[in-house]
């Protein structure tokens, strides 16, 4: 078999010889045998484990790809495989929470939601609890958990919710309809604010969308990638 340099699997990908070595050790690459000097023998099969390596960190981040190359090096490929579906299952999860949004800003966006609820005076929590059919606790334990931030009255000291505010409400409700974790949630309504409206909420949506498409395509490369080195590790 035709031997390899560390700098030969260096060029091909435009890395160090040293972050060769270091995969190496970390059991992303098989272990390499040594010369009577100590110097490095790398074959075919480190060349193939280094591609395969590198097409699954897009897919599956730096320690996914890691323990699958690992996984596979210890003959393990049950546990290959459930990184690979935890991945994909993750990968639906961020299709279906990106729908939901996209459903919600859509709702907000139209003339009976998101434009009417800018036209609305401030209300009070008991007059958002009654608007969404919500109790005030529930209000409260979104104001808890970051998704809303009411104003306070500087005299009384009550809850006054703003158009923005009801906005987020708005959208709360929806994403709880679908069973939407509160942490989650916060993290949407953070976006909006951040953006300014939503349509700048909708232009970013477009690029998770395309994050999205590249992490699949990323898989899709990762697991031809990852069938080939299997293939020569089986000889």
């Amino acid at each position: 078999m035709k031997t390899l340099r560390p700098a030969d699997l260096a060029h091909e990908h435009a890395i160090s010889t040293q972050a060769v070595r270091n995969y190496e050790r970390d059991g992303c690459l098989p272990p390499a045998e040594r010369t009577a000097s100590g110097y490095r023998i790398y074959t075919e099969l480190h060349a193939s484990a280094l591609r395969t390596y590198l097409s699954l960190i897009p897919a599956f981040g730096h320690a996914g790809a890691g323990t699958i190359m690992r996984a596979l090096h210890d003959d393990d490929l049950d546990k290959a495989l459930v990184i690979i579906d935890r991945g994909h299952s993750q990968l639906l999860r961020d299709r279906e929470t990106l729908a939901s949004v996209r459903r919600a800003v859509d709702h907000l966006t139209d003339e009976s939601g998101y434009r009417s609820a800018l036209a609305e005076e401030t209300r009070t929590i008991g007059e958002l609890a009654h608007h969404l059919k919500v109790t005030s606790a529930t209000l409260r334990a979104w104001e808890d958990a970051g998704i809303l931030t009411p104003e306070r009255d500087r005299t009384t000291g009550y809850r006054r919710y703003g158009p923005a505010e009801v906005r987020d409400a708005e959208l709360a409700h929806l994403l709880r309809r679908g069973h939407y974790r509160l942490d989650h949630i916060a993290a949407v309504t953070a976006q909006i604010r951040a953006a300014g409206s939503t349509e700048a909420l909708a232009t970013a949506l477009d690029r998770w969308q395309g994050k999205l498409t590249d992490r699949g395509v990323s898989m899709l490369d990762a697991a031809a990638a990852l069938s080939r080195y299997r293939a020569i590790l089986r000889h």
